[in-house]
């Protein structure tokens, strides 16, 4: 199952649903009895482009995502901090993903997603001194190579966390597995659950489905609203694809999720 949706899941992004169409319809134009059919997909491809790499349509689909959750606020060590936050005993950084060279340091081969989780991890642990931290990531599933939980872990390490408060969870390879981890090493013990704000929906839903007591911080945010509409807020541009590629993803993966009612 694991396999079949990692194999089927990257075509259902916006890209390549547009350059399957797109090839598609440029074959069928060519002949004279599908031309109709053709020009009508190669129409939809553009479509499709046009709408995904849309900066206002991009950030209407991840908008409800990344707002599902407020942020954590900025306390100085030693603020009282409220309630939830305060019981949290581990903090947890799910995985995202990093460069396999051994000519940069840990924290510069993170991926900009695994840096700003681990860097509000960092920051938790300033105000949480007595909380442990819980590093997620499997070594990559086709080339092997270091696990991504060891990387995160050697850089918090640089970043001054000492390397005994940190556990790793390195065989988990989606969300689901690494909540079904969470919940063998933690039970109902409360946690800081710390991943992009775009996949935090799917990763709480997950958590509650184990049982586990998570508290949700959001980072890596991909979109942020004016405060006053611009003309070039309504153009185009590769991270506006980006966006509405990672929205997709998780609304594709809310959807399997909970026609399995995993969540």
């Amino acid at each position: 199952m694991f396999w079949l949706k990692k194999f089927v899941s990257p075509f259902l992004f916006p890209l390549q649903i547009a350059l399957i169409l797109g090839v598609a319809g440029l074959f069928l134009s060519w002949s004279r009895r599908w031309r109709r059919t053709g020009q009508a997909l190669l129409t939809l491809s553009v479509l499709v482009l046009l709408l995904s790499a849309n900066k206002w349509v991009s950030g209407r689909l991840i908008a409800p995502l990344e707002s599902r959750f407020p942020a954590i606020a900025d306390f100085q060590p030693g603020d009282a901090l409220p309630a939830p936050l305060a019981a949290c005993q581990y903090v947890v950084v799910l995985g995202s993903g990093h460069q396999d060279t051994d000519d940069r340091p840990a924290l510069t081969r993170l991926c900009p997603a695994a840096r700003a989780r681990l860097t509000e991890a960092v920051r938790l642990l300033r105000l949480l001194p007595g909380a442990r931290l819980i590093v997620s990531g499997p070594a990559d599933l086709d080339h092997g190579g270091i696990a991504h939980a060891q990387v995160l872990a050697d850089a918090a390490v640089s970043l001054g966390v000492d390397r005994a408060r940190i556990r790793m969870i390195d065989d988990g390879r989606d969300t689901e597995q690494e909540a079904a981890r969470l919940h063998e090493m933690l039970g109902t013990v409360p946690f800081a659950l710390i991943t992009s704000a775009w996949h935090l929906p799917r990763a709480e839903a997950l958590c509650n489905a184990q049982g586990l007591h998570a508290l949700p911080c959001p980072v890596d945010y991909l979109y942020c609203r004016p405060l006053r509409w611009r003309r070039q807020d309504f153009t185009w541009d590769v991270e506006s694809l980006g966006r509405s590629t990672a929205a997709v993803h998780e609304y594709v993966g809310l959807l399997w999720m909970r026609l399995r009612r995993k969540g």
